[in-house]
């Protein structure tokens, strides 16, 4: 007597429990992402479309959008000389970052790899600096730079944003070089490579993401800082932010010249976000962890 077997699939029968708290779950997580986006959005589209409106369509109750685009408000900005102010905001970003690379990515090495006496303290005083409240730099860097003859200088700037832009690289990246394996760089010695060597070719490509995203961070904040910008420029000098300041005066404060500039400076911005979000966000979150 033969038994027959029933070779055929098994089919799962989902719980409805289970299928409904999953609809609902991705159903808050949508209004959430939708909600945020409108937060975030909202106000940067609302200024992009006042740079195209004329004075009396910006605040036309209610609005007609059939009428009052112009691109006048661009063509004043122009002729204010802002694309020199935005030539010292590239400038200086640019060498703030290249600078910052360059000193905060050694010192984190040193940091991750050597331990010496007080190291932790070293480490805590250079977050401690990052971590401080601008204002408390500004009148002692003044004085000094007055009398260093750097004040409304791009060296002069460029230092004062490294004093914040290094601690920040070097917070950022000493979990990186905490997670590479240290049998790598034993391995590279035992090939005959040096310190730097090794550095150089097993180090830093293992830290890609997170120097992609210390630079990412130390450009978009050096071009967007107005504090010590404010300060520290005047006249020709003038990085993009503080040049806005010029279209506020005791008369009334001009906003198609100012939503035109702020436009202007955002563009770069994300622009440079979005070719980089994924460097960023996967430098911020994944690390460089090797097996």
């Amino acid at each position: 007597m033969s038994t027959l077997v029933d070779t055929r699939p098994t089919v799962r029968r989902r719980n409805p429990r289970r299928v409904w708290k999953r609809r609902l779950s991705l159903a808050l997580n949508l209004v959430v992402l939708v909600g945020l986006a409108f937060v975030v959005l909202v106000p940067i589209l609302w200024m992009a479309q006042m740079s195209f409106r004329t004075a009396i369509a910006q605040f036309q109750m209610p609005p007609d959008w059939t009428r009052g685009w112009t691109l006048e408000n661009y063509r004043d900005i122009i002729a204010t000389r802002f694309q020199r102010n935005l030539l010292n905001s590239l400038i200086v970003s640019t060498a703030t970052t290249l600078f910052s690379l360059g000193f905060g990515v050694p010192a984190a090495y040193a940091l991750s790899r050597y331990r010496f006496t007080r190291g932790t303290l070293i480490a805590f005083w250079i977050l401690a600096v990052r971590m401080a409240i601008p204002i408390a730099f500004a009148l002692p860097l003044f004085a000094l730079f007055l009398r260093l003859q750097l004040v409304n200088t791009y060296q002069g700037l460029t230092l004062v944003y490294l004093t914040f832009a290094i601690p920040t690289v070097v917070w950022i990246l000493r979990p990186f070089f905490d997670s590479i394996p240290r049998d790598l760089e034993e391995s590279a010695y035992v090939d005959g490579a040096n310190l730097w060597q090794t550095f150089v070719r097993i180090v830093l490509p293992l830290s890609a993401p997170g120097l992609s995203a210390v630079a990412i961070l130390s450009f978009i904040n050096a071009w967007l800082e107005f504090f010590y910008a404010l300060i520290f420029t005047r006249g020709p000098m003038m990085t993009a932010p503080v040049a806005i300041v010029n279209f506020l005066n005791y008369a009334g404060w001009d906003w198609g010249k100012i939503t035109a500039a702020g436009t202007v400076i955002m563009l770069p911005v994300i622009f440079f976000s979005l070719l980089t979000h994924k460097y960023l966000i996967s430098g911020l979150t994944a690390g460089a962890v090797k097996s």
